[in-house]
C-alpha cells in the first residue's frame, strides 16, 4: 500500500509538471523520462506511432526502441504495433519473458531478444476523442514486468494521453492564429500597395495558392518578406 501511494505522489507531481512543458515534443520527451524514473524495472521507453501503415518512433530514450519499432514494422507483429491497433479491441499488451516460447509473436520475439531485450509493455494511449498510438516500456531483465507494473503502466499512460493531446491540441490553435496572423498582414500589404479590396485581397492569395500547389499560410509569409505579390 505505500508502494502505491508514493507512486500515486509521483502521478500527481507529474500531471503538473506534464502540464508546464512548452511543446508537444517536450510533453513527449517527459512523458517517456517519466516512464524509466518511475516504473520500477524499464530501462528505456517510448511512443510508437502509426501514419499510414508506417510506425514512427516519439522520444525515445534509447537506441533500442527505435530498433524494436522499426523491427515491428517490419515483421508487421509485436505488443507496441498491437496496442497502437486500436481496431484489435485491446489496450495493453505484456512480455513478462522474452524466453517465454509461449508467445504470441513468434517472429518478433526472436529478433527482439537479440536486441538486448528482456521483457516490454505496450500500452495505448487514447482519449475520448482519439487514439494517439502506443507508450512502451522496455527492461533487459526478464520478468521485470508483473500485472502490478502493468496497472502502474496503464495509470502512467492515462496521465500521458491527456497530457500529449492537450498540448497537440495547444499547438494546433497557436498554428491557425499564427497561420491568420501572417495571412491578414500579407492581405494589408495587398490593400495598402494595390488598393484591393479585403475580398479581393484574400482571392488574389488563394488563387495564388491554388495556381501554384503553394499552402496559403506560405504564399502570405512571402508576400510579407517582399512587400507585395509573390
Amino acid at each position: 500500500m505505500d508502494e502505491w501511494r508514493v507512486f500515486a505522489q509521483h502521478m500527481a507531481a507529474l500531471a503538473r509538471d506534464l502540464l508546464a512543458q512548452q511543446s508537444v515534443s517536450d510533453t513527449l520527451e517527459r512523458i517517456t523520462r517519466a516512464a524509466v524514473e518511475l516504473m520500477e524495472g524499464c530501462d528505456a521507453a517510448g511512443i510508437l506511432v502509426l501514419r499510414g501503415g508506417h510506425v514512427e518512433s516519439l522520444a525515445p530514450t534509447e537506441q533500442v526502441v527505435v530498433e524494436s519499432d522499426r523491427l515491428q514494422e517490419r515483421l508487421r507483429e509485436g505488443p507496441c504495433f498491437d496496442a497502437a491497433h486500436p481496431e484489435t479491441g485491446e489496450r495493453r499488451f505484456r512480455i513478462a519473458d522474452f524466453d517465454d516460447p509461449a508467445t504470441r509473436w513468434p517472429r518478433y520475439v526472436p529478433e527482439a531478444r537479440g536486441l538486448g531485450l528482456g521483457g516490454m509493455m505496450g500500452i495505448l494511449l487514447f482519449t475520448e476523442d482519439e487514439d494517439l498510438g502506443a507508450l512502451n516500456f522496455y527492461s533487459r531483465k526478464r520478468g521485470a514486468f508483473t500485472e502490478a507494473s502493468e496497472t502502474a503502466g496503464w495509470l502512467l499512460a492515462s496521465h500521458a494521453a491527456v497530457a500529449f493531446s492537450s498540448a497537440r491540441t495547444h499547438a494546433q490553435l497557436q498554428d491557425a492564429i499564427g497561420t491568420r496572423h501572417v495571412i491578414g498582414e500579407a492581405m494589408g500589404i495587398l490593400m495598402g500597395r494595390h488598393g484591393f479590396t479585403e475580398d479581393q485581397a484574400f482571392a488574389t492569395l488563394r488563387r495564388y495558392s491554388q495556381d501554384r500547389n503553394i499552402k496559403l499560410r506560405e504564399v502570405a509569409r512571402r508576400v510579407c518578406e517582399r512587400g507585395g505579390p509573390p
